[in-house]
């Protein structure tokens, strides 16, 4: 972590304290997510939102293609090395922990890196998790878009040898039959942790 960056959390993390955001403090100190990120997670403040993307199969969705389910949204990238495969096998583990009640959620893998996240490559990436995780790509536009509705922060870094990686926050963001905003677990929650917490949800509207 660079010293602009650690100065960054520091100050946010104060800030957020003396404002009543505990919990955004606790999501940047121990999870490691963007501040801004944190602040409204913890707010609860009107996270998510209408959206248009592109599907694994080239068919275009939105936000009302998955009206009626739970949804699981996380957004990553399929060249992410580490905390995309990690968040995506625990809400696999999900799934199965889930069982037939699975039916009512709807996991959305969201890219944030669409140049190389065709719909082709995103949906052979999904499918070695879960073939019930809908990956979902679109234009630049599309997904800064998206990803601004959900408050998500993203940003290309260069990497060796010409190539690039893309610095994202790491939040799988749990909303209900109409698309408002529930809960959000931090990636590296286990997919029993997340059970405990979806379960009640399916619970109260069967």
């Amino acid at each position: 972590m660079t010293a602009i960056r650690r100065l960054l959390l520091v100050t946010s993390a104060a800030a957020l304290i003396l404002g009543g955001g505990m919990l955004a403090a606790v999501l940047i100190e121990r999870e490691n997510i963007h501040p801004a990120t944190a602040a409204n997670s913890a707010a609860g403040a009107s996270l998510g939102g209408p959206f248009t993307l592109i599907r694994s199969d080239g068919k275009t969705v939105t936000d009302q293609t998955y009206r009626g389910k739970l949804l699981l949204v996380y957004f990553g990238y399929t060249y992410c090395p580490d905390v995309c495969p990690t968040t995506l096998n625990n809400v696999a583990q999900a799934l199965i922990q889930l069982g037939p009640e699975a039916k009512a959620v709807a996991p959305l893998f969201i890219t944030v890196d669409p140049k190389r996240d065709t719909p082709q490559v995103i949906g052979s990436y999904v499918k070695a998790f879960d073939r019930r995780i809908v990956g979902l790509t679109g234009s630049e536009a599309q997904i800064a878009a998206v990803a601004k509705e959900y408050r998500v922060y993203y940003q290309p870094t260069p990497a060796q040898g010409g190539d690039y990686l893309v610095d994202h926050s790491s939040l799988v963001y749990l909303m209900d039959r109409n698309g408002k905003f529930l809960k959000v677990f931090s990636g590296g929650l286990s997919g029993i942790e997340m059970v405990d917490t979806i379960k009640p949800f399916i619970a109260s509207a069967s």
